[in-house]
């Protein structure tokens, strides 16, 4: 980034903390999700009222994608940025509230709403850093590829550190400890971030209409629905099927168990996520980007997730027969396939900011994130619909044919 740097360091500043406030988010989301899903379900919550906690999360998303773009064209990314991190820190502080005598129902409800709350803030904070830099990459040959895949990897491997954060936090200062402590971190990053924030970002277009959300682009278009299942494939088995899965599997009914498996859980998840942002981060050497035209790694989008679609189906089909050795096998197929899906992951980054212009990138990006949220959202109710109608093998399996249905539609970009 030294080229850059010289040429334009206020671009480079804002670049900088744009992703520094991304990952703080990002370290308190990955924590929040881990402390939801390991809490309720040590009170017994079912695998599909698990998949209700997220729900509204994965909706609100799609919602706020398709606005986000929009409110980042008319008021500036600096205000959507501000605003996911603040809507994030007033989702915290309400859910250290949730009382432990409300009914079953009472406490589903309040805490889909709140996490409804998070989902906003989360696109709202993704939206504009993925954003920037489209604006601020360099011009160079593989600027843009390199670029996307520093923010999107970092953001990935810290997330992943907040998976193990958020069981550690559970097992060491419970549920409202944990949340009340996030709370007041992100709180001070946020007046951090604002205070500190330099010029560099467009500060937005009154005359902006909510219309040009919808783009004309037919390859914005494909690429949006082949992420839709691409995520879908990796959030039926992650979101809930794998964590209830290995809690089955690794405790042993006694609070000392359970506080072994919470950190085992957290363990894996928070290792295949930091892989998974490692690899992103160096897709663009993995697959030679500076040396590929963008023909050539639109056809690789294409290629990498039909290998994608392989994984889960052997894992299910190894599953089915019970395989005695199946937890090491799941542990490192899983991993492979968080391998691949990160390569595909890094190119669709990379092309849906290649097929947009500067001119409609918050609209697009908006839009095609929206397709990203759907994609979790249908993830994550089947995750828990699957697993308790088929437990693991139904999830693998489901995972094996979106994927399958994300390289059709690869195919025609």
């Amino acid at each position: 980034m030294t080229d850059t740097q010289s040429q334009n360091p206020q671009g480079l500043a804002a670049y900088v903390t744009v992703t520094a406030a991304y990952w703080a988010f990002m370290l308190t989301d990955g924590a929040l999700r881990m402390l939801v899903l390991l809490h309720f379900h040590t009170l017994g919550f079912s695998p599909v009222q698990l998949a209700y906690l997220f729900v509204l999360y994965e909706v609100m998303g799609v919602i706020t994608n398709l606005s986000a773009g929009w409110l980042a064209a008319r008021f500036g990314l600096t205000s959507t940025l501000y605003a996911g991190l603040g809507l994030q820190v007033a989702a915290l502080i309400a859910l250290a509230q949730l009382d432990p005598a409300w009914g079953l129902w009472a406490s589903v409800s309040y805490v889909m709403v709140v996490q409804g709350a998070s989902g906003v803030a989360k696109d709202l904070a993704k939206m504009s850093a993925k954003s920037a830099v489209k604006l601020l990459a360099p011009k160079g040959q593989g600027g843009l590829f390199r670029w996307v895949a520093i923010l999107t990897g970092s953001k990935n491997a810290v997330k992943g550190f907040g998976f193990l954060l958020g069981a550690g936090l559970l097992a060491t200062l419970g549920f409202q400890g944990a949340i009340w402590s996030m709370a007041i971190v992100l709180a001070v990053i946020l007046m951090g971030t604002v205070v500190f924030m330099p010029a560099g970002l467009p500060q937005g277009k009154k005359t902006a209409k909510f219309s040009q959300v919808f783009s004309g682009n037919t390859n914005i278009n494909r690429l949006s629905l082949a992420r839709l299942f691409l995520f879908g494939a990796r959030d039926v088995w992650f979101v809930v099927g794998i964590p209830i899965y290995f809690y089955a599997v690794l405790s042993d009914g006694t609070e000392a168990g359970n506080r072994a498996a919470f950190f085992m859980i957290g363990g894996f998840m928070a290792l295949w996520i930091i892989l998974y942002g490692v690899v992103q981060g160096f897709a663009p050497k993995l697959l030679r980007a500076a040396h590929r035209s963008h023909d050539q790694l639109v056809h690789l989008a294409s290629r990498w997730v039909a290998a994608l679609t392989l994984i889960p189906l052997v894992l299910g089909a190894l599953a089915w027969i019970e395989v005695s050795v199946m937890t090491p096998i799941l542990v490192g197929g899983l991993l492979i396939f968080g391998f691949v899906f990160a390569v595909n992951s890094s190119l669709h980054s990379y092309l849906i900011l290649a097929f947009t212009s500067k001119d409609r990138v918050t609209m697009d990006v908006g839009f095609y994130y929206m397709s990203n949220a759907a994609g979790r959202l249908i993830g994550t109710l089947l995750s828990g619909l699957s697993y308790q109608l088929g437990g693991l093998v139904l999830c693998l399996v489901v995972a094996g044919g979106m994927a399958g249905m994300s390289a059709l539609v690869a195919r025609k970009l």
